[in-house]
């Protein structure tokens, strides 16, 4: 192994720069030419690379999106399209492609795979949504996670002064990790996620119970599942059970940006530093993660057909502490 690829493909999290710099390094270490694929997989198949050497990843752990950008293709949707990939790692004389992303990003790689005889593939997990199965925890979302938080406890000010009822929305897409973790950590009265059915009347009338004994906020963590904008139906419908002030806060993609926490700089380096030993330990269709603290190997179709589930002890957890 000669020469190696690196991209980052879908939404952008906080840390993949780090990871970058982690897996060039590594790369170097071992006497590989590293080549920056600009763009994901839009740009992998136009060609689109840039060189990256020591001075192309200075000065970029603390930045947050990614220096190579980051796209969305519709050709992975196709078989010509995942031809195209195959043949533009060849052309590129690739011996193994890193891919910083999510499922998404997984599912197309283990497709062009399928469909093509291609370099070695490896996966680092980078999504602020948590929602890739095979590790405890993705590149970016401890960054979003403590985004939502620090804007829970802003919040809190506001709504304590006016005894109002806020609702925080939160990004996750059809998975509740962010909006579980941050409501626990910012003491959320109430929790709206994809994985449970709530009722309007019954949580109105635990809100409503909450300032009969004598508080004077509530906030209500919602989850955008696949209706980003969803908080404001729910508060009309908790309107017509209960009579309070209310507002609704949506944070979007506030959530992605900013630097990277201090976690997401170390899980991003460990697991850059692993994506590279995997390709050189002759690994290929996989992705490196974290499960119990210790680097875990998982197959890339597992990553998008497996349904990574929610940690059910923290789910107890938010019960006992939100009654």
């Amino acid at each position: 192994m000669k020469r190696i690829g690196i991209l980052t493909s879908g939404g952008d999290a906080p840390g993949m720069n780090a990871c970058i710099r982690a897996a060039v390094r590594a790369a170097l270490a071992n006497n590989l030419t590293v080549v920056g694929i600009r763009r994901g997989y839009t740009g992998l198949i136009a060609t689109d690379t840039v060189p990256l050497d020591r001075a192309a990843i200075r000065n970029i752990i603390h930045q947050g999106g990614t220096i190579l950008e980051t796209s969305r293709s519709p050709d992975l949707y196709t078989r010509e399209g995942r031809l195209r990939v195959a043949e533009a790692i060849g052309k590129m004389g690739l011996d193994g492609v890193i891919l910083i992303g999510g499922d998404g990003t997984f599912h197309g790689a283990s497709l062009v795979a399928a469909d093509a005889d291609t370099a070695p593939l490896v996966g680092v997990p980078g999504s602020i949504d948590n929602d890739v199965y095979g590790t405890d925890y993705c590149i970016g979302f401890d960054t979003a996670a403590n985004c939502a938080v620090e804007a829970i406890d802003r919040i809190r000010d506001t709504a304590r002064s006016h005894e109002r009822l806020f609702f925080l929305e939160v990004m996750g897409r059809t998975a509740g990790f962010l909006a579980l973790e941050s409501g626990i950590a910012g003491g959320a009265e109430e929790l709206i996620i994809p994985e449970e059915e709530t009722s309007i009347a019954p949580m109105s009338e635990r809100i409503r119970k909450g300032f009969d004994i004598g508080k004077k906020s509530a906030i209500v963590v919602v989850a955008e599942a696949k209706t980003p904008g969803i908080s404001f139906q729910i508060a009309g419908e908790v309107k017509k059970h209960l009579d309070l002030d209310s507002r609704v806060v949506i944070l979007g993609h506030l959530q992605r940006g900013g630097p990277p926490t201090l976690r997401d700089r170390v899980l991003g380096s460990s697991l850059g530093v692993a994506a590279v030993e995997a390709l050189l330990e002759g690994r290929s269709e996989c992705m490196v993660g974290e499960v119990g603290g210790a680097l875990a190997y998982t197959p890339l179709e597992e990553t998008w057909k497996k349904k990574k589930p929610l940690n059910e002890n923290l789910r107890r957890i938010f019960s006992i502490l939100s009654d």
